[in-house]
């Protein structure tokens, strides 16, 4: 027996064997060999036979056979039903040659595959529908189960396309194709004429059966239809149609080879009478056409109110479009306005209010309106009107209106009661006892005034108006002095004044003129008309001249002065005047001139003088409070006040005042004004105779007291004196006939005395 040895297909890699008599490329398709070895040494040789066994490797891929597949599946094959089985072959032997089977895009598909048999299946729950999809392609996979080749271990498989096509059976209801269907049928049409024609098919489009055609119900014996074509006809004239629309109800049928029904469907056919447009829109009232309507209502009615008087309806006896139509109405805009404004044949006609405030009775007794309906899309546009007149009623709507938004009247002041000031006139539009007014007044002064009441607003509607009643002045005053005698004392160079009161209200009643009625002597005294300011005549500059004038020593004058209106009539009154006249005294500075002018009112003095002391007193202790705390803080006594004596020398017997000066004058007439206080220069009784006069300056303070030089003779003070006029309503007497010098020398010691007490106070020198 022969030598046996195992190898491989080539390329295994697994019991190579070399020999010269087997070629290494040679392919090995039997399971053993037989070969004969030789070996030889170039001189003799030895032959041997060898037998070889050859194992497969997994080198061959799966191959599907009878391809291509074709299946014809009838769309009611059911479901998880087999359609078809696959088949494919592997040549290698083992694992390497068994195959499995499945279906690329499981999800999708409606098939499935047994992996062992190949058997294709229809999915459980899935039905195949010739309508929806008439092929399906299915790619079935076929895998080996893998072996060595090469070492490596390899997986093989093949691919094919499975075609199934779905085959078309009897289970459809025929289809109306072109719904819906309207048709028309206008008035000169034929009898006979086609109108539309249905189509159906079979809904089996693999197989189709015949379809037959025929009208249910809906044709009132007008319309018939053709069973195989399915043109439908009109079988009367238009005018014998009864209807406007007709609805037809045709069936479609499957008819089979064998003439029997199989299934059918249903249609409706809309078929619509056309009239032609030869009738306008027409108005109806309750009894009929009507192109007049009328109705009454009272003014103002409620915007959105409807006019239920009104019954109107309005229509067009054409068909479709010829009986579309707007409507309208023409007149005063925006009072109302009428729905709808778009009609299809006929409609109940509504006006509404719009604007109530428009409707109002005393604008409009009758409102007219034309009631417009025009067709729309005719050529013809055909139309019609009808007058709508509303009659309206009065109501009480307004209010009394005067003539004029203010009345402005004048009455004199002394007027007798029941005179006529003014007339006032109001009237209202409304009618009736609406219209009628009644007056009445009310306000600041009405208690002086009556208004006829006339007649009476019925509602209480009223208005007003404002009356403005000027009462005139009238000259019923007198001019009145506040003394009927009076004082005055009057400084030579320096007028005095008096004053007379007129109490009317207006000019020039209440503008008094002075002038003096009497005097003895006469010739001595000016008056100035306007302001009452006395003075002395311009030649008498001196005491000395009036002495030559008369032998009254004491230089005091009766006058007789005369306080004259300008009204018409003119009031006058006089009074007595008694003057004074004295000169000016030799005395200086504002001292003087304060003491001048309160010779006659002591009171006034001692309170100036009392207010001064004060101050002073109010400076001290400040002072020595300040001090004394400066003293305190730095624990060290100190002098109040370095004294400095210097050596006197001699002056004149005259004291200086300058301590009592506000100012250095530039001249004499400076050194002091005599102004009145302000209230008194003020015209009490308000009488339009203000005069100008300047404004009192404020009091000063007195500044500290000058370092006045001794001597052995007596000081002299002397006091300026000062012009002015004076109008007490009281003269004291005693304090007239104590003289002039007396009260100047008294208050200058005094004052004195005073000062020489608040130096010694505050450490200083006497004078």
């Amino acid at each position: 027996m022969p030598p046996i040895s195992s190898i491989t297909e080539p390329g295994a890699q697994m019991g190579t064997w070399h020999s010269s008599a087997f070629p290494r490329t040679h392919l090995l398709k039997e399971d053993e060999i037989e070969v004969i070895v030789s070996i030889s040494d170039g001189l003799s040789t030895v032959s041997e036979k060898v037998r070889i066994l050859v194992t497969d490797a997994n080198d061959e891929s799966p191959e599907f056979i009878n391809t291509p597949y074709i299946v014809q599946v009838p769309e009611n094959s059911p479901s998880g039903s087999s359609i078809f089985k696959i088949e494919a072959v592997d040549r290698d032997t083992g694992s390497g040659g068994s195959i499995t089977y499945f279906l690329q895009n499981i999800h999708a598909n409606k098939f499935t595959i047994d992996r062992h048999s190949g058997v294709l299946r229809i999915k459980s729950g899935v039905t195949l529908d010739y309508e929806k999809s008439r092929t399906h392609f299915v790619v079935a996979v076929a895998k080996d189960g893998g072996g060595k080749l090469r070492g490596d271990n390899k997986v093989f498989s093949a691919t094919t396309t499975v075609t199934v096509n779905v085959e078309d059976v009897q289970d459809t209801p025929p289809m109306f194709i072109g719904t819906p269907y309207y048709g028309y049928v206008y008035e000169d049409t034929l009898a006979g004429s086609e109108v539309l024609t249905v189509v159906a098919l079979d809904g089996d489009r693999g197989k189709p059966n015949s379809i037959h055609y025929c009208i249910v119900n809906g044709s009132e014996g007008s319309f018939e239809i053709s069973n195989t074509t399915g043109a439908i006809s009109v079988i009367k004239s238009p005018n014998q149609l009864k209807k406007e629309v007709y609805e037809l109800r045709v069936q479609a049928s499957e008819v089979s080879p064998e003439g029997d029904i199989s299934a059918y469907a249903f249609a409706t056919v809309t078929i619509r009478v056309v009239d032609l447009n030869n009738h306008p829109p027409t108005f109806h009232g309750e009894s009929g056409p009507q192109n007049r309507f009328e109705l009454t209502m009272y003014e103002h009615p409620p915007e959105g109110e409807i006019l239920r008087g009104l019954k109107i309806t309005v229509n067009d006896s054409d068909q479709g479009a010829n009986a579309k139509f707007n409507l309208r109405l023409v007149g005063p805009g925006g009072i109302f306005r009428v729905v709808p404004q778009t009609v299809l044949n006929e409609a109940q006609v509504t006006i509404i209010v719009e604007n109530s405030a428009a409707i109002d009775y005393e604008k409009y007794k009758v409102l007219t309106f034309k009631l417009l309906a025009i067709e729309v899309n005719t050529p013809e546009k055909f139309s019609s009107t009808a007058d709508v007149a509303i009659r309206l009623l009065d109501t009480n709507d307004n209010v009394p209106k005067f003539s004029s938004d203010y009345y402005i009247a004048r009455i004199p002041e002394n007027s007798p009661g029941g005179s006529n000031v003014v007339a006032v006139t109001a009237t209202d539009p409304d009618s009736g006892l609406w219209g009628e007014v009644k007056y009445s007044i009310y306000g600041t002064g009405a208690d002086l005034f009556l208004i006829h009441p006339s007649t009476e607003d019925t509602d209480g509607k009223y208005s007003l108006a404002e009356v403005f009643i000027t009462v005139l002045d009238v000259n019923d005053h007198s001019p009145e002095f506040n003394e009927n005698i009076q004082e005055k004392t009057m400084i030579i160079g320096s007028p005095v004044k008096i004053e007379a009161i007129d109490q009317d209200a207006e000019e020039p009643n209440n503008i008094v003129d002075y002038s003096i009625m009497q005097a003895d002597p006469a010739n001595v005294f000016d008056i100035d008309q306007s302001t009452g300011e006395i003075k002395l005549k311009s030649y008498i500059r001196s005491l000395d001249i009036i002495h030559n004038i008369t032998k009254n020593k004491d230089c005091i004058w009766s006058l007789v002065v005369q306080a004259k209106d300008r009204g018409s009539p003119s009031f006058s009154t006089t009074a007595v005047l008694k003057i004074d006249i004295t000169e000016e005294t030799l005395h200086k500075g504002p001292m003087a001139a304060f003491l001048m002018q309160t010779k006659d009112n002591p009171m006034k003095a001692l309170g100036v003088l009392a207010g001064v002391m004060g101050i002073m007193v109010l400076i001290t202790i400040m002072i020595s409070t300040a001090m004394f705390w400066r003293n305190k803080r730095s624990n060290k006594i100190m002098p109040v006040r370095r004294i400095i004596k210097k050596r006197q020398t001699q002056q004149s017997r005259t004291v200086r005042m300058e301590w009592l000066k506000f100012k250095r004058p530039s001249n004499a007439a400076e050194k002091f004004v005599v102004e009145d206080d302000a209230k008194s220069l003020q015209n009490e009784n308000s009488n339009n105779n203000v005069q100008a006069a300047p404004v009192p300056p404020a009091a000063p303070l007195p500044p500290p007291p000058p370092a006045l030089a001794a001597s052995g003779n007596t000081a002299v003070w002397r006091v300026p004196t000062v012009s002015g006029s004076l109008t007490p309503k009281f003269i004291n007497k005693q304090l007239k006939k104590r003289g002039h010098n007396s009260a100047h020398n008294a208050l200058v010691s005094e004052l004195k005395m005073k000062f020489e007490k608040r130096n010694a106070a505050m450490g200083e020198p006497h004078i």
